[in-house]
């Protein structure tokens, strides 16, 4: 009991100091328990709470995370497609909307340009963009995830 009021006094002092979930954990930022990496070349969604999604992505063994919904049409982005081509998409890995293809930069959540899909795919995302025009230039949050080597632990914070 004593030891919890300390944390918790501990905690509360770091908020009065300007402390935020970026500084906990040594800047790593909040530990995220209960989900799985994905594997190199793969994206993988991460749900928290009622409503919060992540699309995670391993690119060549660094991770990178992007919000899970697409905010010009509200579909899951970790359903979509990693693209890394570095000569077609520049130097950052990005991930398309699997309904309304715009790309997002999984390094800064920066949106880019629509990316060109084909048969009832394509169909559907130029449908799906004409939908949601008004929603075309939003970028979504990015976030740095890392991995302990030592623990395994899984931590999480905002770019």
């Amino acid at each position: 009991s004593l030891l919890i009021g300390a944390l918790l006094e501990r905690s509360l002092d770091d908020k009065k100091r300007g402390g935020s979930v970026q500084r906990i954990n040594g800047g790593r930022g909040q530990e995220i328990t209960g989900v799985t990496l994905p594997e190199k070349g793969k994206i993988r969604g991460w749900a928290f709470g009622e409503d919060r999604t992540i699309c995670s992505a391993n690119v060549d063994g660094k991770f990178y995370a992007v919000d899970g919904a697409c905010p010009r049409c509200g579909f899951d982005l970790y359903k979509g497609k990693l693209l890394d081509d570095k000569d077609v998409w520049g130097p950052e890995p990005v991930v398309a909307c699997p309904t309304c293809s715009t790309t997002y930069s999984l390094k800064t959540g920066k949106f880019g340009p629509e990316y060109k899909a084909t048969g009832l795919t394509g169909w559907v995302n130029t449908w799906a963009q004409t939908a949601t025009a008004y929603n075309a230039a939003k970028d979504v949050p990015a976030y740095d995830i890392t991995r302990d080597r030592e623990t395994g632990q899984v931590f999480c914070r905002e770019r």
